[in-house]
């Protein structure tokens, strides 16, 4: 039967109204009663979701708390400030929703088309759950330039999985694997090639799903004609194996399970870990295995990957010694690609499988026709070819074909280390601490062309664009440090360490780097969008919505630097072009870090000063103690020109620089919190300046805001 058939029907959600754990229904309904919102029960935990009231198959299609599930005793409440929020039995508090000013919000409600709303009494929505999606869209949904999908693990684990589907700022919609934690995004492996055209994706009432283009008219996404929506409940998921389905699902006679519509991207990618292999079950899901000799890194989620259950392999100068007790196992119909590291021609299956058992860092050989394929351990992905169905088969690379395999896959049952013998190459990569990279300078050079490219040049420092072909052509920007500390090789690579170590939405990810010689380059993952100063002082501006959430990005990176890391890191070079801006138009800080690796005459002016001009805070003139509070003054500065896309303006010209921008001027209290937060930011004195946290509160609306003092040291520049 159908969850909480008896429940209540609420049509508004009034101030003060809560639900816990412990009501007999703890959710509220839609008036259709279709939809409902609250605790859905997840085995002895609850998740805080919504789904579908009226069916027998549970169907959650958003969730809270990044899908992670509470204990009872949890409590939902839309609180008289505004707010709505989640309390843990322990006491803590969550935002589940709020507005940008929630002192408008009178009401919170579940409308018909399953969107939860918070309103004003004029009706006006200021938050929805349809504009914060998770895995799934639904029939009257759209999703806007920057917003995204995120898939669940697993089928029954609604925690944030590896994949997303995301309508980038410049119209792309995409298809990706995330590789967490570190949240780095994987090249593509689906586009709509809309570039600078596309605008909106749109899932509308008739149930048809497409892309808005600005140049007029659409692109389609639905590859036939779905069932009215009258008389079928329809959704849109990206699913846990990479794929977005649309389904249907009949309102009268149910039949059990959601049929699929129409697969909207027949390929997915990335399902199965390490050293798994994968192939699909009845209901055509991903399904992973472990080969002969591994077992599940965790049997409660099989597609983390498998591991050894034996003595590992060890790599002895005695090939007797290296081969006994190892021996080959056949797994025929099945493939391990894009690992090779040797490749031979013309041989026989015989000398395969004994050239792969004497070398201990051969985990596997391929047989393809009459050539071998030598590949290293850990196994990354493996396909599998049943006799009736060709079908991909993803692991945890990318995987953008289809095709019939007629292979022989020879498995060694051995792990061995993933790095080949120093005596067959001096350009080998190895993983250093926090899951860097160690790049030899010739390996850069050659993703650099030479270092062709230049992206920027700044006084410490020249970037350079780079393609890693060993890593599927993935785009990365090489900095090369260009005078650096000399004779200490520790505090680079602490240093280093330190910055690789750092995990945030709002940071560029250092990759890897060079320490070779006299050679000390830093390897980023690459930016298409450029850096926050071309949106603001060029000819590409952000809109006032966007311009917001950029602040807000930098305030909450900013923060995470000064506040969260094992080792405390000052920027002290915040500005404009150190701030970058991804395919989600969200800010990225970078640069961060660096001052230890730099010589000192590199990173001051000949006043002593470190940082730039127009961004430096006065106690640099002063011989003061430089704090995290140079960060805020930097930061302050920075807003203003956010706030107005003007270099260094003036606080008292303000309503004159946006005079020109109607949403600016229409979000009277939003503009007016942003401006004292950059008034308080730029204090003179360090002390009256609040920490990043507490601007990063005051930007959100969570703290007031009170009215600073002039800010008697702002120094303006038309720089």
């Amino acid at each position: 039967l159908p969850l909480y058939t008896s429940a209540q029907i609420y049509n508004n959600i009034t101030l003060g109204l809560s639900i816990t754990t412990l009501d007999e229904n703890p959710y509220w309904t839609s008036p259709s009663g279709d939809f409902a919102f609250g605790f859905h029960p997840q085995q002895d935990l609850f998740l805080v979701a919504t789904w579908y009231v009226k069916i027998p198959i549970k169907t959650i299609f958003w969730t809270a708390n990044n899908g992670k599930p509470i204990e009872r005793g949890a409590k939902i409440q839309l609180t008289s400030n505004g707010v709505l929020s989640l309390t843990a039995p322990n006491g803590s508090e969550t935002r589940i929703g709020q507005a940008i000013d929630n002192s408008q919000v009178t009401y919170a409600a579940i409308l018909n088309t399953g969107n939860f709303v918070l309103s004003t009494k004029e009706s006006k929505i200021v938050w929805a759950t349809f504009d914060n999606p998770t895995d799934t869209i639904l029939p009257n949904q759209v999703l806007d330039l920057g917003n995204k999908l995120s898939s669940r693990l697993t089928k029954d684990d609604y925690t944030i999985g590896r994949f997303e589907l995301v309508l980038q700022g410049d119209g792309n919609l995409m298809l990706y694997s995330i590789a967490r934690p570190k949240e780095n995004t994987n090249t593509p492996y689906w586009r709509s090639d809309t570039l600078n055209n596309g605008s909106q994706l749109i899932f509308n009432q008739s149930g048809n799903i497409y892309l808005t283009l600005r140049s007029g008219g659409i692109h389609s996404l639905s590859s036939e004609r779905p069932p009215s929506t009258e008389d079928y409940y329809q959704r849109a998921t990206l699913d846990y194996d990479g794929v977005f389905r649309q389904y249907t699902y009949p309102k009268i006679s149910p039949n059990g399970r959601w049929p699929e519509s129409c697969k909207l991207w027949e390929y997915g990618s990335g399902v199965c870990g390490f050293n798994s292999y994968c192939r699909l079950d009845e209901d055509q899901r991903p399904e992973c295995g472990c080969p002969p000799g591994y077992t599940y890194l965790d049997p409660k989620n099989t597609f983390r990957g498998c591991k050894p259950n034996f003595v590992l392999q060890v790599c002895e100068t005695d090939e007797l010694r290296i081969v006994d007790g190892f021996e080959m196992r056949d797994l025929p119909s099945t493939d391990w690609p894009f690992a090779d590291y040797e490749w031979f021609k013309s041989v026989n299956e015989d000398w395969c499988r004994e050239t792969c058992l004497i070398d201990c860092f051969c985990a596997a050989a391929i047989i393809r026709g009459g050539n071998s394929s030598a590949e290293r351990s850990p196994s990354t992905i493996y396909k599998e070819n049943n006799e009736d169905d060709n079908w991909i088969l993803p692991g945890s690379i990318l995987l953008g074909i289809s095709a019939v395999l007629n292979l022989l896959f020879l498995f060694l049952v051995i792990y061995s280390a993933c790095y080949k013998k120093q005596t067959r190459t001096q350009t080998d990569t190895r993983t250093f601490e926090a899951n860097l990279r160690s790049f030899t300078y010739e390996e850069l050079n050659e993703a650099t062309d030479g270092f062709k490219e230049q992206l920027g040049k700044g006084a410490s420092s020249t970037v350079y664009k780079g393609v890693l072909k060993s890593d599927f052509e993935c785009l990365v920007a090489v900095k090369r440090l260009d005078k650096v500390v000399e004779g200490n090789d520790k505090e680079f690579k602490a240093e280093t360490s330190a910055i690789g170590k750092t995990n945030h939405k709002n940071l560029v990810q250092l990759v890897g780097f060079c320490n070779e010689e006299t050679h000390r380059l830093l390897v980023y993952e690459f930016m298409m969008n450029g850096s926050l100063e071309n949106f603001l002082f060029g000819s590409l501006r952000l809109c006032w919505n966007q311009r917001i959430q950029i602040a807000l990005g930098i305030a909450r990176g900013l923060a995470y630097l000064h506040e969260e890391c094992s080792s405390q890191i000052i920027h002290c070079d915040v500005k404009p072009q150190n701030i970058l801006i991804d395919n989600s138009h969200v800010a990225r800080i970078s640069d961060f870090g660096l001052a230890k690796l730099l010589k000192s005459d590199q990173t001051r002016t000949t006043t002593g000063i470190r940082g730039t001009r127009g961004y430096v805070a006065p106690e640099w003139f002063r011989n003061m103690p430089i704090t995290t509070k140079v960060d805020v003054y930097s930061f302050g500065i920075m807003l203003l020109e956010i706030i107005c896309c003007r270099k260094n303006c003036e606080p008292e010209a303000l309503h004159l620089l946006v005079v020109n921008d109607e949403e600016a001027k229409n979000d009277g209290k939003n503009l007016e919190r942003m401006v004292m937060v950059a008034l308080w930011c730029i204090q003179e004195e360090p002390s009256l300046r609040p920490s990043m946290k507490k601007v990063t509160q005051m930007l959100e609306g969570a703290v007031e805001v009170s009215m600073p003092p002039s800010p008697s040291s702002f120094i303006c520049s038309t720089g």
